[in-house]
């Protein structure tokens, strides 16, 4: 029922732009941890002020990158698009649609090597130290077609084939940017999909989500156990947001 209630409020409140409850907090809260996983300098109060405002006050004396600023902002869009499609079969052409809200009218769009708008066109890896190295880029729609294939085929999708699809997804880092945030999103839409708790990644816990991926092969159950702890996060806190009951006037 929880989860229910969570999927339905969500999609209420974007469409009435209900403010203070769980979509708001979540569009923040998702739209700072993601991005600031990624290096995002942005502080969580900016990112607020930048969704309820659409400008902010820096804290600070450090300079913003235009970049930051443009992606936190499409990472709100890129949320409510989650939202607006969450129940279609994820597929190769909304992966893609997610990357490019994204990346919009960033300066990776100017750049033909990121290649916004479709896949990765120049070889890339993740991390520099204990490095995964990722398909070459003539394989990305070959090996996401066989990892979609075999998703499709599971009759009662888990957390733990969600996690698994990440860790595949990440692997193949089909993208010249922006893997990493698209991957969470699609790991957010389809735990809504498939009636699970969702979870968004926390920035503070980026040294146990980067070792539950790079030792993933290894150790299933780090990356596993990570995630299951950011899903009692967000349990805790939607079970605080949604304890109420409207009655019919």
């Amino acid at each position: 029922m929880l989860i229910e209630k969570i999927k339905n409020e969500l999609i209420e409140q974007k469409k009435s732009n209900f403010k203070g409850n769980i979509y708001h907090y979540f569009q923040v809260n998702f739209a700072y941890n993601s991005n600031k996983i990624e290096g995002s300098h942005l502080t969580e109060d900016e990112t607020e002020e930048i969704f309820e405002t659409n400008s902010f006050i820096p804290k600070s004396d450090d300079a913003i990158k235009l970049d930051d600023l443009i992606e936190m902002k499409n990472h709100f869009r890129l949320f409510d698009y989650c939202l607006d499609i969450i129940d279609l079969e994820l597929s190769k052409d909304i992966m893609i649609k997610m990357n490019k809200i994204l990346k919009r009218n960033t300066t990776d769009e100017d750049n033909p090597r990121y290649n916004v708008g479709g896949f990765k066109v120049v070889p890339n890896k993740i991390g520099l130290i204990n490095v995964i190295d990722t398909t070459h880029p003539s394989e990305v729609e070959k090996d996401l077609d066989d990892l979609l294939k075999e998703y499709k085929k599971i009759k009662n999708v888990t957390i733990e084939d969600i996690i698994d699809f990440h860790y595949r997804f990440e692997c193949i880092h089909p993208f010249g940017d922006g893997n990493g945030r698209v991957g969470r999103m699609i790991m957010f839409k389809e735990c809504l999909k498939n009636n699970i708790m969702p979870f968004i990644v926390l920035d503070s816990d980026k040294p146990y989500y980067m070792r539950g991926l790079k030792n993933y092969k290894e150790d299933k159950m780090f990356l596993i156990d990570t995630i299951k702890h950011e899903q009692d996060i967000y349990e805790n806190i939607a079970k605080e947001m949604l304890d109420f009951n409207l009655k019919d006037k």
